[in-house]
């Protein structure tokens, strides 16, 4: 044991004498409350402490002792389901010890120590079987969603079994095994948070992750393994986003961090959550989901660790042979955690005040998404939604700037969108998304036309944002029935595809079939609409046939499993348009 002594205090950051032998990153308890830390830097005579705990009443002269180990997650069964602090305390079972508030030098076990799970061994394992890292020895089915995969822990040296229990029933930190080495294997295991987990080999991102969110999915798509940014003032929807998407896309776990947002924010989630139906097994969303919450008023330095230790639960469970979405929100208030403590440190500041190192920050965080083999054989992926909240709607602020060089998905808010109630807001001209010709192999067993009406339809935006500067000017009447078409059809996107309502049974998810085919009838719109006022028909007559208004309500009116009534819709389309056609072609005849 390396004992040492307070020598400064700066509010968070701590400075101690005597603890030259410990590592970098080591954990230590300081001062007489005992409260978690973490060196974070190492000098000749004095080590500097980041305090993950309230520090009011310590004094110089108080001692640090440190555990001679690195900051560590508790990886086992019991984790789904469960509400932790940034450094991984439940908080229902620190609310039922302490209270309300969190008592400083508070403690509770990250994982239940007397819950006996039932462990079902694989067939062939036993006494003499061999192992490697990943190998798998048995599962635990951890909720009603999640069947818990029991593996060789990453840092096992043995190749071979001596003792193996097999199935029964026991706690996590019961020995189910132990290697030729000597080395002892319970069902939960300890990992360093600021450290990757290694596998076995990373994949090419070709899967989307499906959302039921038509912009999202059509318009920029996100894949498996992938990284995305939803940066957005105040009130444009990123917490909204982030949780239709935690609840509707096909990842077989959420994480989602709570990292520096409003106590009030983070209390409808808490609450919200357990009530939320999984759509894909009629079960609680939270039987599929860990919540860590470190909202603005708790310890700055938690708020820092909280996104390793997001993105390390995540990985185990990517371990599994999993899908793994993190839902973080926000990126920017961790960021200011890092300019805060970095003041605290006396550091050289860089733009507006953060520091230097901000972009090997993000950089480590989201570097760990990824498709990846896993050391198990089995294929898994850690997805990364990062909400970033730039200060008045700014995106060249450096944090948005700086998320944008490493993720290649990148989901706008548009503050008109969101105060025209257009939800959700992700503007169409700023967003963008690298993924899209990563995908198009997946989407085009749907529909063939996926990528092209998909151009298409954004060419056609992008048109229209053009032609509403003229309208600003001297009007829409002034212009030809060909540009005011395209601002018919270019509104048509807006509140026939884009345009979803999160409360609608029908409209909240889409399914990708009728995802492409709504926006392939609103483009055939366009296309025929365009061929008919060229042989003279006027606008006002494509704009008052009825199936205009059946291919915009197609959304809310066609249920996800009655896909192929858009069909019916696009023979209405086919016999207007032609009899429109026929009309004015004999006009012009005569």
């Amino acid at each position: 044991m390396i004992t040492g002594t307070i020598t400064r205090i700066s509010g968070p950051i701590v400075y101690a004498s005597g603890l030259d032998k410990c590592g970098l990153y080591d954990v230590v308890s300081v001062g007489e409350k005992e409260l978690m830390g973490e060196i974070i830097r190492q000098g000749k005579n004095y080590a500097t402490i980041q305090v993950y705990e309230d520090v009011t009443g310590m004094h110089v002269g108080e001692k640090v002792v440190s555990s001679e180990r690195p900051l560590s997650l508790k990886l086992g069964p019991g984790l789904v389901g469960t509400i932790y602090d940034g450094i991984q305390r439940p908080l229902k079972e620190m609310f039922e010890q302490g209270g309300a508030f969190l008592l400083p030098g508070q403690r509770t076990a990250p994982i239940d120590e007397n819950k006996k799970w039932d462990f079902k061994a694989c067939e062939s394992v036993g006494e003499g079987t061999e192992i490697k890292p990943g190998f798998v020895l048995g599962t635990v089915q951890e909720t009603g969603s999640i069947t818990h995969k029991i593996m060789v822990p990453p840092a096992i040296k043995g190749t071979k079994l001596t003792s193996f229990k097999g199935s029964g029933s026991y706690t996590v930190d019961e020995i189910i095994a132990t290697t030729d080495r000597g080395e002892q294997i319970a069902m939960a295991q300890y990992w360093p948070l600021r450290k990757p987990r290694p596998f076995a080999q990373k994949l090419e991102v070709s899967q989307p992750l499906v959302t039921g969110l038509r912009v999202v999915d059509v318009f920029f798509p996100l894949s498996k393994g992938g990284t995305a940014a939803i940066p957005g003032g105040f009130g444009t929807g990123k917490t909204m986003t982030q949780h239709a998407i935690a609840k509707w896309c096909d990842a077989d776990l959420i994480v989602y961090i709570g990292c520096g947002e409003r106590g009030n924010e983070m209390t409808d989630v808490l609450t919200d959550f357990p009530k939320l139906i999984d759509p894909r097994t009629g079960r609680s969303l939270m039987e599929r989901t860990i919540l860590i919450a470190n909202t603005s008023n708790m310890p700055v330095a938690a708020r820092e660790v909280s996104l390793y230790s997001g993105i390390t639960l995540a990985e185990y469970y990517r371990d599994m042979g999993m899908h793994v979405a993190i839902m973080a929100d926000s990126t920017s208030r961790w960021a200011e955690a890092l300019r805060e403590l970095s003041g605290r440190m006396e550091e050289m500041p860089a733009e507006e005040g953060f520091p230097a190192y901000l972009p090997t920050r993000l950089a480590e965080f989201y570097e760990r998404a990824g498709r990846v083999n896993s050391l198990c054989g089995q294929e898994g992926s850690v997805s990364v939604i990062g909400a970033v909240s730039p200060p008045g709607g700014d995106f060249s602020e450096p944090v948005t700037q700086h998320t944008k060089r490493f993720i290649r998905c990148f989901w706008a808010l548009d503050r008109e969108l969101a105060n025209a109630r257009h939800y959700p807001a992700i503007g169409w001209i700023d967003s963008y998304s690298e993924y899209a010709d990563e995908v198009r192999n997946w989407w085009d067993k749907f529909d063939s036309r996926w990528a092209e009406i998909r151009i298409e339809a954004l060419d056609l935006l992008k048109k229209e944002q053009r032609l509403q500067q003229i309208v600003r000017l001297i009007g829409a009447d002034a212009l030809p029935d060909t540009d005011r078409l395209v601002l018919t059809v270019a509104e048509m996107i807006k509140n026939g595809f884009l345009q979803q309502d999160a409360f609608d049974p029908v409209d909240q998810f889409s399914v990708p079939q009728k995802q492409v085919h709504i926006l392939e009838l609103i483009m055939s719109f366009y296309t025929q609409a365009l061929e008919v006022i060229k042989a003279g028909a006027p606008l006002v007559k494509v704009t008052e046939l009825p199936v205009r208004n059946e291919i915009v309500r197609a959304k809310s009116r066609i249920a996800n499993e009655q896909v192929e009534e858009l069909s019916t819709i696009a023979h209405h389309l086919d016999e207007q348009m032609a009899e429109l056609s026929r009309t004015y072609r004999k006009d012009a005849a005569i």
